[in-house]
């Protein structure tokens, strides 16, 4: 029988390794699987290189594990916001490495591997310095049609930490509004994917046309509960 479904977050993060990729769902703090995160603090994964749309917002979720120090690289769009004190005081003292990555690009780099391309031209990025490599070369390039373009390869996870809504034994998943995000996509890109769910219904109870991920993307899923907030209500995933 197939049961996705893991008791715990150590659980759910179990065999994560240090020196992994780790895709990050999240957009700002839509998103983000806050929970996961702390669970990797706890986890102990060092080395990593981790891909999320930020770099992480005040102290905690992503940026607490910046701050933890596991964190060797960052591929993400927009590294720096108001709060972004953590990556900013670490990226200028030369403790994490920064790959720069247009947002449309990021999704079709991790889209791409996801769908099996092994690399794509985009004209985003060209002429500019995102058309070099990390290392200061030339990415490569082609003109079609009259149009430059960049050639970008997809971007591979080891693991994958995403935020859902509902899910079911079998893995299969929904999304809350703008905490999609870069979860679905993410989930097709990595080895392992790992997702948070506020419900977990019944196999079968999931309308199959309103199933976002299936579950075949997904390796694991464990149920967390809502914040309560102080005026009494609950906060849902945002």
């Amino acid at each position: 029988m197939i049961n996705k479904i893991c008791k715990s977050i150590p659980d759910a993060l179990s065999g994560i390794k240090d020196g992994s990729t780790v895709l990050i769902g999240g957009f700002g703090t839509a998103g983000i699987p806050n929970e996961l995160i702390d669970g990797l603090i706890q986890h102990g994964a060092r080395e990593l290189t981790v891909v999320n749309n930020n770099a992480g917002n005040g102290g905690t979720g992503l940026a607490a594990l910046l701050k933890a120090g596991q964190v060797r690289k960052i591929i993400c769009s927009f590294p720096r916001q108001a709060d972004s004190y953590v990556f900013d005081e670490l990226y200028r003292s030369g403790k994490i490495e920064l790959e720069l990555v247009p947002q449309g690009n990021l999704a079709e780099r991790l889209r791409a591997a996801g769908a099996g391309v092994g690399a794509f031209y985009t004209p985003t990025g060209f002429g500019t310095e995102l058309s070099l490599n990390v290392d200061g070369t030339p990415k490569e390039t082609r003109r079609i049609n009259g149009k430059d373009y960049v050639l970008e390869y997809p971007i591979y996870g080891d693991v994958a930490l995403i935020k859902a809504e509902t899910g079911d034994r079998w893995g299969n998943l929904t999304f809350r509004k703008a905490a999609r995000n870069f979860g679905p996509v993410m989930a097709t890109a990595a080895k392992c994917t790992i997702a948070t769910v506020h419900d977990v219904v019944e196999l079968g109870k999931m309308d199959p046309e309103s199933i976002v991920t299936p579950g075949i993307f997904v390796s694991r899923i464990v149920k967390i509960e809502r914040v309560a907030t102080q005026a009494g209500g609950f906060k849902q995933a945002a």
